[in-house]
C-alpha cells in the first residue's frame, strides 16, 4: 500500500469508527507529513483521495475538517481540466492551510490528476497566487447605489477590501500590484475623493495608506488561524497563558490599565478594531480635506 493510501486509511478508520465527527479538524498537511515522514505532496494527496469520498472537506480559516456524510466530490479528468479548476483548488489549500501549504504538486493531488497537468495552464506557484488574488479581489459585490458623501464611500471600499482578506486571509501576504480587479478598488477609492480639493500625490498616498492599512490588520487573519490550528488556543487564550506566566512589577501603567478592565477582559475583536482604526483614520482624512478647502477671501490651501 502506498504511503498517502495508509495515511488516508488512518482518519478514514478514525472517522468511519466515530472518533473524529463532522467538523473536527483533521492534521494538516504539514502535520501529516512530520508524523508520517512524508513529503508534504504526498500528504496533500491523502486528504485530497479523502476529500473525493466525501469524508473531510477544507474549510477556510479552519483547515481540513469531516465532512457531513453523504457528499462526495469527482476528481477532474486530466483532460477536463482547465485554469480555473486549478485556481480554485489553489483557493481551497491556502484558505485552509494558509500560502505555505500550497504547491503545484498539492493542487495536482486535491483534483486528482497527474503532476504536471496542473503547468499546462499555469506556469508555476508565483503565476498561480497571482491568479488567486485577482479571483479573491474580485469576489466584490458593490452596491447598486453609490452612497452620498466621500467618507461613506471610502468606507464601502475600506469594509469590502477587509471583506476579501476575511475570506482569504492569505492575501495579506502577498504584493498584488496591477491586478485588474484590485485596480478596481483603487479606482473607486480615487473617485471618492476627487473634487475635494486634494492634489493628485495626496489622492495617490490616501489611496495606498487605506489598502496597507486593511492589508496590516488582515496580517492577523491567518496568524490567529495558524496559531488556533497549531497550539489548540485562540489567539485570547495563548496570551492569557502567557501574560500569566510573566513578570509585569516592571510595567505599572500598563498592568494598572489590565486591573482595571472589566471581568470579561479585553478583547482585541479584530472586526471591531478594523471599524475603530477605519473612523479614526477617514478623520484623518477628513483634517486633510479642511485644510485643502478654498479660504473664504482667498485661495484654495493645499495639504502639506
Amino acid at each position: 500500500m502506498a504511503s498517502y493510501q495508509q495515511i488516508a486509511e488512518d482518519i478514514r478508520r478514525r472517522i468511519l469508527s466515530g472518533e473524529l465527527a463532522p467538523g473536527d479538524q483533521v492534521p494538516s498537511t504539514r502535520q501529516l507529513a512530520i508524523r508520517w515522514g512524508v513529503a508534504a505532496a504526498t500528504a496533500a494527496k491523502a486528504l485530497a483521495a479523502l476529500g473525493h469520498e466525501g469524508l473531510v472537506e477544507a474549510r477556510p480559516r479552519s483547515g481540513t475538517v469531516v465532512a457531513e456524510r453523504g457528499r462526495s466530490r469527482r476528481p477532474v479528468a486530466d483532460r477536463e481540466l482547465t485554469r480555473d479548476h486549478v485556481v480554485a483548488a489553489a483557493m481551497e489549500i491556502a484558505d485552509a492551510e494558509g500560502l505555505a501549504a500550497l504547491s503545484m504538486r498539492g493542487v495536482a493531488a486535491r483534483l486528482g490528476v497527474s503532476t504536471m497537468s496542473p503547468y499546462r495552464h499555469v506556469g508555476s506557484k508565483d503565476e498561480m497566487v497571482l491568479l488567486m488574488a485577482d479571483v479573491a479581489y474580485g469576489e466584490a459585490v458593490w452596491p447598486e447605489e453609490w452612497p452620498e458623501g466621500w467618507r461613506e464611500r471610502c468606507a464601502v471600499v475600506a469594509r469590502l477590501l477587509w471583506l476579501a482578506h476575511r475570506r482569504h486571509p492569505w492575501l495579506a501576504h502577498i504584493t498584488p500590484l496591477g491586478l485588474p480587479n484590485l485596480l478596481t478598488y483603487g479606482e473607486r477609492l480615487l473617485s471618492a475623493l476627487d473634487g475635494l480639493g486634494l492634489d493628485a500625490v495626496t489622492m495617490l498616498d490616501l489611496q495606498v495608506l487605506i489598502y496597507s492599512h486593511v492589508q496590516g490588520l488582515a496580517v492577523n487573519l491567518e496568524r490567529e488561524a495558524q496559531a488556533q490550528a497549531v497550539t489548540g488556543k485562540s489567539d485570547e487564550e495563548w496570551t492569557d497563558l502567557q501574560m500569566s506566566a510573566t513578570d509585569l512589577s516592571h510595567l505599572p501603567t500598563f498592568t494598572g490599565i489590565m486591573a482595571a478592565l472589566p471581568p470579561e477582559g479585553y478583547d482585541l475583536d479584530l472586526d471591531r478594531f478594523f471599524e475603530f482604526s477605519l473612523a479614526i483614520l477617514l478623520d484623518g482624512v477628513a483634517h486633510l480635506i479642511a485644510r485643502a478647502a478654498p479660504e473664504p477671501d482667498g485661495p484654495r490651501r493645499t495639504p502639506r
